[in-house]
């Protein structure tokens, strides 16, 4: 949770406000972090969780297994990982992987990720595809 409050202290969000971080811990222990980047057209906007994974496969590699997932904002608010931060985590996700985030305040909600979303979209891989 640190590596994400301390990401999101780097988010790009003139337009909300809402500045987001958020830190994978990979199979291997290592971290990653990413914050929220804002787009004036808002459509180009990127989540900081996919931030995060974008950053891991690209220092990682596309074998990367994420063992657990935390969300922080500073702005004191519920912060789950939106559906499409969910479909991009869900190819690298660990079977039992958690998600961790606030949901008020002073509450940290802990969930298995297959809880959060339990039918993703998937197509089978080809051996070329990784």
């Amino acid at each position: 949770m640190e590596a994400a409050r301390s990401a999101a202290v780097n988010a790009y969000a003139p337009y909300s406000g809402f500045r987001v971080g958020a830190a994978l811990l990979l199979s291997d222990g290592a971290v990653v972090a990413g914050a929220n980047v804002e787009n004036a057209s808002f459509g180009l906007t990127i989540c900081a969780e996919r931030s995060a994974l974008v950053g891991a496969v690209s220092e990682y590699g596309p074998t990367i297994r994420i063992r657990a997932i935390a969300v922080a904002n500073l702005n004191s608010s519920f912060s789950s990982p939106c559906g499409a931060c969910r479909q991009m985590l869900a190819e690298f996700v660990e079977e039992n992987g958690v998600v961790l985030y606030p949901s008020s305040e002073t509450v940290i909600e802990n969930h298995p990720f297959a809880e959060l979303f339990p039918f993703p979209f998937a197509i089978p891989k080809t051996e070329s595809a990784e």
